[in-house]
């Protein structure tokens, strides 16, 4: 049997899905030491990665600790969000009087800052979490909502007539039919959704909050603890980039059909 080359091992390595992101991020990391260093640019509008790195050491434990209600916050109003934006898409898909009243309604309430209501929020319900679920619900519900539309919208009335004509009742028809056509959709949204609450929970404890993560970045910002509040923009990524994959491999488990999740055909060997 031939060898395999020693290069070839290399180069599967390096062309991994999963060493691609962390060869880049490590690239932009030398490119902002270089350029802070080379433009002596002031700790105090752009810290070093070095001093990021201390304030991870010196401040951890404490930003896992403020991760925590964020975290929370950010979940619960995803689940929220899924919970009510994909029933809202289905009843605005398959009918035109729903439409017409509850779609406008719904892109209006999108068009307004939630910055500027989200202090209401924290009138009517005081400080704590259900402020911040609400933000996160607001501001991930929508994407939901229009990429569930036009999931539902996308299926052809033959494979309904097809169903029909084989004596399958409703509920079948849109169990075998109509769900399965629009879960990909779906998950788009999902995808998009997850990530807009976890801006959603952030601002919701920029305006009413003792605690999480965007706390600390106002409390950080304050007291020009620029590191600091790097650090917790990192925390506040890395919280995103987990729940994003986490919808990622559901959505592997539901739709493993989907041509979205085959193979590339143009893929190299």
């Amino acid at each position: 049997m031939a060898s395999r080359r020693p290069g070839h091992s290399v180069h599967a390595f390096f062309n991994s899905p999963s060493v691609k992101p962390v060869a880049l991020l490590v690239v932009l990391v030398v490119l902002w030491d270089v350029s802070v260093r080379l433009f002596k640019v002031p700790p105090y509008l752009i810290p070093a990665p070095w001093d990021v790195l201390m304030a991870f050491r010196t401040e951890g434990v404490m930003l896992l600790q403020e991760a925590v209600p964020t975290t929370i916050a950010t979940v619960s109003g995803f689940a929220l969000s899924a919970l009510i934006g994909i029933p809202l898409a289905m009843m605005i898909a398959g009918s035109k009087t729903v439409e017409s009243y509850l779609y406008p309604l719904l892109v209006f309430s999108q068009s307004i800052p939630k910055v500027a209501i989200a202090p209401l929020f924290v009138v009517w319900f005081g400080f704590g979490m259900v402020p911040k679920v609400i933000s996160a619900f607001l501001l991930g519900v929508f994407p939901v909502v229009v990429a569930g539309v036009q999931g539902f919208k996308s299926v052809e009335s033959d494979m309904r007539d097809l169903a029909r004509s084989m004596k399958a009742s409703r509920l079948q028809t849109f169990a075998m039919v109509s769900l399965p056509h629009a879960m990909p959709a779906i998950f788009a949204g999902l995808k998009v959704s997850v990530t807009l609450a976890v801006v959603g929970a952030v601002v919701g404890e920029f305006v009413g909050a003792n605690s999480g993560l965007g706390f600390v970045l106002q409390r950080s910002i304050g007291n020009f603890e620029l590191p600091t509040m790097f650090a917790a923009l990192i925390m506040l990524a890395l919280i995103g980039v987990i729940l994003f994959w986490i919808v990622d491999v559901v959505e592997r488990l539901c739709v493993p059909w989907h041509a979205s999740q085959r193979q590339d055909v143009f893929a190299t060997a």
